[in-house]
């Protein structure tokens, strides 16, 4: 029961003492918001659509040489450009009498590799950049934003096939390419993000404290700027597809006979007019899977926006 103190004209009421907190009562806070972002996700059927989607590509793309699949190597001229549903091929042949099923599935891996790779090594180097110049401000924000800048000037597509060009044809080559091109944009929105971070309450207060830089970015800046990066990176997953599926379109990216959706797409398209529906599965893949990194990510989005 609370207890009152009669001071004279001024009487207080002393609430009673409070249990202590127990063990893990503490961390509720810092798990409610993800734990808000999961319910949220769970709730949106659109994202959860598209994440099974990803699922099903990734999963079967890792265990293909456990499906029973054909060998996607293996040709029969013969049997070329068979359609879709025949006895033997159920998704078709290529021009070269491969499964069409074997090769979609095989191809989800390289297709996946080139365009979630240059992502991720864009979101380290781009955020590293971002976060740096947004924290220290000044000049070094201004030459190093400005030396971002003249990326900007040159469309995406024009800059990843000029790297490419320059550096040679190659899954390697390709990746590189792709990862300067997104490095600049991921760097854009991180020092946008820090630089509103970095004049909070907190971190004046962590400053004054005697904190040291590091130990501000650490502590007070990571953890508020890498969330709305990590989104806007996810939405680049299916950009990038699409950029790498047109440098092997064009001979810059993997090599035949390597099973890649956007090379099937380029050795296929004499076959347009014979078995169209065979020579766009490629197309579809690709369409399907960027749509599925779309979504997801928008789902995502929603899901961090705590109104």
């Amino acid at each position: 029961m609370a207890a009152t103190i009669d001071l004279g004209r001024d009487t207080r009421i002393v609430p009673p003492p409070y249990p202590p907190p127990q063990a893990g009562e503490g961390r509720v806070g810092a798990r409610g918001y993800w734990a808000g972002v999961g319910r949220r996700l769970l709730r949106d059927p659109v994202a959860l659509a598209a994440a099974l989607v990803i699922i099903v590509i990734v999963f079967a793309a890792i265990l293909a040489p456990w499906l029973g699949l054909a060998d996607p190597y293996r040709g029969s001229m013969l049997r070329r450009l068979r359609p879709i549903s025949d006895a033997v091929y159920r998704l078709g042949s290529d021009e070269l009498g491969r499964d069409m099923l074997s090769r979609l599935v095989y191809g989800g891996r390289l297709s996946l590799l080139m365009g979630v790779l240059p992502v991720v090594f864009a979101f380290f180097a781009g955020s590293a950049i971002g976060v740096l110049a947004g924290f220290v401000g000044g000049r070094v924000n201004t030459a190093t934003m400005r030396t971002v800048d003249v990326f900007y000037a040159f469309p995406s597509v024009l800059l990843a096939i000029a790297l490419s060009g320059a550096l040679g044809a190659g899954i390697f080559n390709a990746i590189v390419s792709l990862t300067i091109v997104f490095t600049p944009q991921i760097a854009r929105i991180a020092e946008s993000v820090t630089t509103q971070i970095r004049t909070r309450d907190y971190v004046e207060a962590a400053r004054i404290s005697g904190a040291g830089p590091l130990a501000i970015i650490r502590v007070h800046v990571l953890g508020n700027v890498l969330g709305p990066i990590f989104v806007y990176a996810t939405s680049l997953i299916s950009v990038s597809m699409i950029l790498a599926s047109g440098l092997s379109f064009l001979g810059l990216g993997s090599k035949p006979p390597e099973p890649e959706w956007g090379l099937m797409l380029n050795t296929l398209r004499t076959a347009i007019y014979v078995q169209p529906l065979v020579a766009a599965l490629p197309g579809a893949m690709i369409f399907i899977t960027s749509i599925a990194f779309n979504l997801l990510s928008d789902g995502l989005r929603s899901a961090m926006e705590v109104k």
